[in-house]
């Protein structure tokens, strides 16, 4: 059963993720020569500009949900297939790094004795909600980043027929994924590695 009370946490920590998420995606296309971002008004950390209302929803049902994607335009990019697949990878690796940053400060803080309920639950949802946004958004189903970056390394006749047919049931498929659980499936494993693998390392710093 879906636990209320965390929503206090899980909301902010979910608002922050899918800004920064955006942000990165939106901060390196603009870095690489596209002002598309910049000018629809998504060159922000703040997370209503990127809120997608049945992702957002998705979050109080199933636990995470997903963001509205930056919209990007190749034609700005002096290597668009190369500077494409750095786009689509920066907002799952700002995820993966915001991760490793809570885990980090968990570690620091109860070192020092000041980790206490409230701030520790809301770092556990920190971690535990970037690292799972960073894995299932590289889902290989339109409109996440997986399926640009299959798209941005399948060759193009590949490419268009992928996004031919995958591209017009993305969402419908996305959908029954969650809702079966099959996300869960794939996800958890990748996520409990990462966790391990960061909360390990961090153990022989601190």
């Amino acid at each position: 059963m879906l636990d209320f009370g965390s929503l206090i946490y899980r909301i902010p920590a979910f608002l922050f993720a899918i800004a920064v998420h955006e942000y990165a995606h939106a901060q390196c296309a603009d870095s690489l020569g596209d002002p598309t971002s910049r000018y629809s008004g998504r060159l922000t950390l703040n997370p209503m500009a990127h809120m997608d209302i049945l992702g957002g929803l998705l979050l109080v049902l199933c636990g995470f949900g997903w963001a509205k994607p930056v919209e990007i335009n190749p034609r700005y990019f002096k290597n668009p297939q190369s500077d494409m697949l750095k786009v689509s990878l920066a907002g799952p690796a700002a995820n993966l790094f915001l991760c490793f940053l809570a885990v980090l400060l968990w570690r620091v803080m109860a070192r020092f004795g000041l980790l206490t309920g409230g701030v520790k639950e809301l770092l556990w949802w920190l971690a535990q909600l970037n690292v799972w946004f960073a894995f299932f958004n590289l889902l290989p189903i339109p409109p996440l980043d997986g399926s640009r970056i299959v798209t941005m390394l399948l060759p193009p006749k590949q490419a268009w027929d992928f996004e031919n047919f995958v591209g017009q049931y993305g969402m419908y498929i996305l959908i029954a994924l969650v809702f079966t659980g099959v996300t869960s499936a794939i996800i958890t494993p990748l996520s409990r590695f990462y966790l391990t693998l960061v909360s390990t390392l961090l153990g022989f710093i601190i």
